[in-house]
């Protein structure tokens, strides 16, 4: 396959870890208190194409599990952003609240509008779009590492549907108990 020549070009343009939610000043705590895991990946390893973005994809947000927040968690948020696209900021994948804190994990697709887990809120990301939108980096521009972010928070964010970062962000500031995080890779050769 030919190389794309825009990745090439901005190959060494990425929007980095200090510009992910993660490392937000009001979203961290001193350390994780509890793990974020996926039976189709293991952290740090390739996320299978099968939930790739729509265009080449099936477009199917992988199931999660995570081990018990916190007892005073009332709320689960998760956040998952591409921290290497070629901008000042990282892209959102998914913006989903409304998690309960007694379930350990979502089923595959449950990041989705009228997903099939009941109660859920799902955010849009930049493009307007709601629910799980899956890797699709620039052809050529390497591998982009898609960090998925739970946040245990110690009241209810309040967020409706449509909400956006920010709105997520001013929603769980100086709230977050606990976090987990689980990085999965994805190239677009």
């Amino acid at each position: 396959m030919p190389r794309n020549p825009i990745g090439v070009l901005l190959r060494n343009r990425r929007a980095g870890e200090d510009a992910l939610l993660w490392t937000d000043p009001e979203c961290t705590v001193d350390s994780p208190a509890f793990a974020l895991s996926s039976p189709s990946f293991v952290h740090g390893a390739a996320i299978p194409s099968r939930y790739r973005g729509h265009l080449r994809g099936g477009d199917v947000s992988p199931a999660l599990s995570w081990t018990v927040p916190p007892t005073a968690t009332r709320e689960l948020v998760l956040v998952v952003q591409d921290r290497d696209v070629p901008f000042r900021k990282p892209a959102t994948h998914a913006l989903t609240a409304g998690i309960d804190p007694a379930s350990s994990g979502l089923v595959e697709g449950a990041i989705a509008v009228g997903g099939p887990v009941a109660g859920l809120q799902q955010g849009r990301g930049p493009l307007g779009r709601r629910g799980w939108s899956g890797p699709m980096p620039i052809p050529s521009h390497g591998p982009h590492t898609y960090v998925f972010q739970l946040f245990a928070l110690d009241r209810p964010a309040g967020l409706r549907a449509g909400f956006t970062l920010a709105e997520a962000r001013e929603a769980m500031a100086g709230h977050v108990l606990a976090r987990a995080r689980l990085d999965g890779t994805y190239e677009n050769a």
